[in-house]
Protein backbone atom coordinates (compact mmCIF):
# COMPACT_ATOMS: atom_id res chain seq x y z
CA UNK A 1 0.00 0.00 0.00
CA UNK A 2 1.13 3.35 -0.51
CA UNK A 3 1.18 6.34 1.71
CA UNK A 4 -1.57 7.84 -0.67
CA UNK A 5 -3.86 4.34 -0.03
CA UNK A 6 -3.16 4.31 3.67
CA UNK A 7 -4.38 8.22 3.62
CA UNK A 8 -7.33 7.70 2.40
CA UNK A 9 -8.10 4.67 4.27
CA UNK A 10 -7.63 6.35 7.39
CA UNK A 11 -9.59 9.25 5.56
CA UNK A 12 -12.90 6.70 4.97
CA UNK A 13 -12.51 5.04 8.57
CA UNK A 14 -12.73 8.33 10.03
CA UNK A 15 -16.20 9.12 8.03
CA UNK A 16 -19.30 8.30 9.91
CA UNK A 17 -21.15 7.21 7.30
CA UNK A 18 -18.69 5.32 5.57
CA UNK A 19 -18.90 1.63 6.25
CA UNK A 20 -16.57 -1.10 6.79
CA UNK A 21 -17.80 -2.63 3.38
CA UNK A 22 -17.04 0.34 1.17
CA UNK A 23 -13.00 0.71 2.67
CA UNK A 24 -13.18 -3.30 1.65
CA UNK A 25 -14.74 -2.79 -1.91
CA UNK A 26 -12.26 -0.23 -2.20
CA UNK A 27 -8.64 -1.68 -0.85
CA UNK A 28 -9.84 -5.13 0.00
CA UNK A 29 -9.03 -4.63 3.66
CA UNK A 30 -11.33 -6.29 6.45
CA UNK A 31 -12.66 -4.84 9.40
CA UNK A 32 -9.88 -6.37 11.43
CA UNK A 33 -7.26 -5.34 8.97
CA UNK A 34 -8.39 -1.68 9.06
CA UNK A 35 -8.34 -1.74 12.65
CA UNK A 36 -5.06 -2.79 12.56
CA UNK A 37 -3.72 0.11 10.07
CA UNK A 38 -5.27 2.82 12.18
CA UNK A 39 -3.63 0.99 15.53
CA UNK A 40 -0.19 1.12 14.19
CA UNK A 41 -0.95 5.09 11.80
CA UNK A 42 -2.56 6.58 14.78
CA UNK A 43 -1.26 7.99 17.75
CA UNK A 44 -2.89 5.94 21.05
CA UNK A 45 -4.86 8.40 22.16
CA UNK A 46 -6.11 8.61 17.99
CA UNK A 47 -6.77 5.41 17.95
CA UNK A 48 -8.65 4.76 21.30
CA UNK A 49 -10.99 8.24 20.44
CA UNK A 50 -11.51 6.27 16.50
CA UNK A 51 -12.96 2.77 17.85
CA UNK A 52 -15.29 4.72 20.96
CA UNK A 53 -16.50 6.66 17.81
CA UNK A 54 -16.84 3.65 16.20
CA UNK A 55 -18.64 1.48 18.92
CA UNK A 56 -20.95 4.55 20.19
CA UNK A 57 -24.33 4.12 18.62
CA UNK A 58 -24.15 7.46 16.25
CA UNK A 59 -21.38 5.73 13.77
CA UNK A 60 -23.01 3.83 10.86
CA UNK A 61 -19.89 2.62 10.05
CA UNK A 62 -21.47 -1.16 9.66
CA UNK A 63 -24.07 -1.70 6.84
CA UNK A 64 -26.21 -3.39 9.65
CA UNK A 65 -26.57 -0.34 11.56
CA UNK A 66 -27.49 1.97 8.64
CA UNK A 67 -30.95 2.76 7.50
CA UNK A 68 -32.46 0.33 4.42
CA UNK A 69 -32.94 3.74 2.43
CA UNK A 70 -29.35 4.36 1.96
CA UNK A 71 -28.06 1.64 -0.68
CA UNK A 72 -24.77 3.06 -1.49
CA UNK A 73 -21.65 3.56 -0.46
CA UNK A 74 -20.49 7.18 -1.82
CA UNK A 75 -22.12 10.13 -2.15
CA UNK A 76 -23.89 11.17 -5.26
CA UNK A 77 -21.61 13.99 -5.66
CA UNK A 78 -18.56 11.31 -6.20
CA UNK A 79 -17.36 10.10 -9.46
CA UNK A 80 -16.30 6.77 -8.91
CA UNK A 81 -15.32 5.06 -5.43
CA UNK A 82 -12.04 4.26 -6.93
CA UNK A 83 -11.05 7.90 -7.43
CA UNK A 84 -13.07 9.08 -4.19
CA UNK A 85 -12.90 12.60 -6.29
CA UNK A 86 -15.79 15.09 -5.91
CA UNK A 87 -16.88 16.42 -9.26
CA UNK A 88 -16.28 19.77 -9.92
CA UNK A 89 -19.40 22.00 -10.34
Amino acid sequence: MTGTDTDRIIEMAWEDKTPFEAISAQFGLSEAEVIVCMRRELKPSSFRNWRKRVNSGTSKKHLFKRSSAINRFKSSRQRAISNNKISKR
